[in-house]
């Protein structure tokens, strides 16, 4: 592995869509007691559902600590890749490489600096430096050569690609005080572009209400393939959400894509309001420098948040009646891949859901 000293753009790479061919996919193991409960033993559990549901599909490899390793090897089907690496949470969607390919099929990664979704402004938890090396580790052990993005702050959850030029993001996010504000708003652009070999950024202003990753993309909306886009959505006017959504809908209605197509949006019904429990709350340790988890607090619940894997799709069930909405939605808009449900409560008591704890690596 080589890092690069240039850009994808300029080398002819692009970002695919997650529809497009996989090789595999990544996922970081769980440990943290502070973020998630009952020393992550609930976590493990759907973490390791989530893996043998994708691993149905594809190679899914489980990069684990040290001090996880036999228990995670023990957990997890033989089929399951588990490879050791030091890590600070298990986001790999956000820490991990964001992977570019050129139409020779040669596949590279891009290494975006991460400071935990803002760093000491807002970040989630302290120290992030194990983090910050995952998408180089994982370029390594794939032979993979590297972009790297020094003094530019991005994770994966916040950008959805076409695959044919055009990337999508939210405002909430990208502009956040905590992540790059030496940056302009065409600054930013000029940067996903070069990165990503885009030709187009579609900005959405907001995510998921009360998102604690200020607002990733991919709890809100996702490319199901170049011109169609699924949003998370409800028709409950009295939720904070509601206009979040209806704002979201007049942007993706009034834009084209790079390559000048109007957008088609397929609406995707958001659960009802999920709330932390009592129980939930106090399993979860108290440390300085961590988000805690209160009683009440709303998470951030999305069927948005799911992983496309070759033939597939793995989505979160979250014990409400849209689940079979849900399930109902991916099987129209995904006619040709079989539909899989998770229960995903877990994941999502720490902070996000399937679509963040994977990575795909594309063919």
């Amino acid at each position: 592995m080589k890092i690069i000293d240039s850009s994808p753009k300029k080398d002819g790479f692009r970002m695919p869509g997650e529809f497009e061919p996989h090789a595999g996919c990544w996922m970081i193991w769980p440990e943290r007691p502070d973020n998630w409960r009952l020393g992550a033993k609930p976590a493990q559990d759907a973490f390791v559902e989530v893996a043998k549901a994708i691993s149905q599909f594809e190679p899914v490899t489980m990069c684990v600590s040290a001090r996880q390793y036999d228990n995670a090897l023990h957990l997890l089907s033989p089929d399951i890749r588990v490879v050791e690496m030091s890590n600070d949470d298990s986001w790999v969607r956000d820490c991990g490489p964001t992977f570019v390919i050129n139409d020779k099929g040669v596949v590279r990664g891009v290494d975006w600096e991460f400071n935990a979704w803002g760093g000491l402004v807002d970040g989630l938890y302290f120290p992030w430096d194990q983090d910050d090396k995952v998408a180089r580790k994982i370029c390594g052990i794939e032979h993979k050569d590297v972009y790297r993005t020094p003094g530019f702050i991005l994770e994966g959850g916040s950008i959805h690609s076409d695959g044919e030029g055009t990337i999508f993001t939210t405002e909430e996010c990208l502009l956040s005080e905590g992540r790059n504000p030496h940056l302009s708003k065409a600054e930013i652009e000029d940067m996903l572009k070069e990165y990503l070999g885009a030709g187009k950024v579609i900005w959405l202003k907001r995510g998921i209400y009360n998102d604690e990753t200020n607002g990733h993309v991919d709890n809100i909306m996702c490319v199901v393939k170049p011109g169609v886009i699924m949003l998370a959505w409800t028709e409950d006017k009295n939720d904070p959400q509601y206009d979040i959504c209806v704002e979201s809908l007049k942007i993706l209605e009034n834009e084209t894509d790079f390559k000048g197509r109007k957008l088609e949006v397929v609406k995707l019904m958001l659960p009802k309001p999920v709330l932390i429990t009592e129980e939930e709350s106090g399993g979860v340790d108290s440390i300085e420098g961590t988000l805690p988890r209160m009683e009440g607090d709303r998470l951030s619940a999305s069927y948005v948040n799911f992983y496309i894997a070759n033939g597939g799709i793995v989505f979160p069930l979250l014990g409400d009646p849209n689940d079979t909405l849900a399930e109902d939605a991916l099987k129209q808009a995904f006619p040709d891949r079989k539909i899989v449900g998770v229960p995903a409560r877990e994941i999502l008591l720490g902070g996000g859901n399937i679509h963040c704890i994977t990575q795909q690596q594309p063919k």
